[in-house]
């Protein structure tokens, strides 16, 4: 059982790092202008459900991740950017988020755009920090205590507007946190 600890405590590290350089390495290439779109069609239930299967090994005891899916367009997007997207959302949703409370995922059409929205019960955003969310490095007074670096939602801005979207918050402190981000169809 020691062992077993000691590794899960180490994958977990190694996980983190992962994390850390991917970071990093995305932001590095959108500020040198290297990051280029790769449109294709898209069906945006699959990635969305293949996001939410490759993160079932990140939820806390008793986390579950529902998918309310609204919508049968085929999309023209990039696959990989959409996905980074998605893992970022959701990996906040459930860092942030106690043991025991679901995250939902809905999406849907709106005109010639659709509609992805991450909801979590977490700790939420006071509405001081909210307005400085999108900024790199920048970090809630109340995650400081949580493992992360501060670019993940900067760099999730940053390849909406490659994509041509836009992102949306809403958050209240103690109850949880909403981002819907928004694609426009071709």
């Amino acid at each position: 059982p020691k062992r077993e600890r000691h590794i899960d405590k180490i994958a977990g590290s190694i996980h983190h790092l992962n994390l850390l350089l991917e970071d990093f390495l995305s932001l590095g290439k959108l500020d040198e202008g290297k990051l280029q779109t790769n449109l294709q069609p898209v069906v945006l239930e699959d990635i969305i459900t293949d996001t939410i299967s490759e993160l079932q090994g990140q939820l806390k005891e008793g986390q579950d991740i529902l998918f309310d899916h609204k919508l049968s367009a085929e999309i023209r997007s990039d696959k990989t950017l959409l996905k980074n997207i998605l893992i970022n959302l959701l990996s906040n949703a459930i860092k942030f988020s106690e043991k025991g409370k679901s995250i939902t995922v809905s999406s849907s059409r709106e005109n010639a755009y659709v509609k992805v929205c991450v909801m979590d019960q977490g700790i939420g955003i006071s509405e001081e920090d909210q307005q400085h969310l999108f900024s790199s490095f920048f970090r809630g007074k109340n995650a400081l205590n949580i493992q992360g670096t501060g670019l993940g939602l900067h760099i999730v801005k940053r390849y909406l507007n490659l994509l041509g979207g836009q992102v949306e918050l809403k958050s209240t402190l103690g109850k949880g946190t909403s981002i819907t981000f928004s694609l426009p169809i071709n």
